[in-house]
């Protein structure tokens, strides 16, 4: 899988909150301020970049049908996928702690204004819904779960920090009285998830299209062994298509 492709993918076209309304407790909890929805924010692209790879590496090697055959053949039959959602949360939680006990110590400010949203990341279902993607996309290797867990917690960063500006500006703006507060959050959120979905028109593998056209037609030429004078025409087709 192209990186650049799931990378862009994961940020905009299936971002956490604008697609699969994940983590949205938090989400509209911690955006009232930029400055928490960006240590809120930079603690869940942590989390997910750290959680992911480690879940994939963990899913692989440990808990896919067959996936302890690099122990012994004896346990090539062995299948411990019903212990993902345990073992993934486990992970979640360990790192969460970890970041949790950072803050505290380097920023208490910080700490005090996340207050209880920071300890409840282990529960976000942003971050359990990374691992769980990851394992549906079958990736291929690790660095395509690094790409996807970075572009994810980007993505998730990205949509509340923009959220926590427009309320930011919306404070001083005339809403209706019925609309205040998380009446125009819901609002500016669906238009904003609408914005994020006009991504899904661009088409970063349609270089990979014209490859293989190119790799057909150039098969197909080999085949038919024509003279260098048609090779050139038929070429030239391929590249204007």
């Amino acid at each position: 899988m192209d990186l650049l492709n799931l990378f862009v993918k994961s940020i905009f076209i299936e971002n956490m909150i604008f697609a699969y309304f994940l983590g949205m407790c938090s989400y509209l909890a911690v955006s009232k301020t930029v400055k928490t929805a960006v240590g809120l924010g930079a603690t869940v692209i942590f989390v997910l970049l750290i959680t992911v790879p480690l879940n994939y590496l963990i899913d692989t090697y440990l808990l896919q049908p067959g996936a302890l055959r690099w122990l012994s053949e004896d346990y090539a039959n062995i299948d411990l996928s019903f212990l993902s959602y345990i073992m993934f949360i486990a992970v979640i939680a360990s790192m969460v702690q970890l970041v949790e006990m950072v803050v505290e110590k380097f920023s208490p400010a910080l700490y005090g204004s996340l207050g209880i949203f920071l300890p409840l990341i282990a529960v976000n279902c942003s971050i359990l819904g990374g691992s769980l993607f990851m394992q549906q996309k079958d990736f291929t290797g690790i660095t395509e779960a690094i790409v996807y867990g970075g572009g994810s917690g980007i993505g998730w960063f990205l949509a509340i920090l923009a959220i926590a500006a427009i309320r930011e500006k919306i404070a001083y703006s005339n809403v209706p009285a019925p609309l205040k507060g998380l009446g125009i959050t819901f609002i500016i959120t669906g238009l904003m998830a609408i914005g994020f979905m006009s991504f899904m028109g661009i088409k970063l593998e349609g270089n990979e299209d014209t490859k293989e056209k190119t790799t057909a037609s150039t098969i197909q030429i080999e085949k038919n062994k024509p003279d260098s004078k048609t090779v050139e025409v038929t070429l030239n087709k391929t590249k204007n298509e």
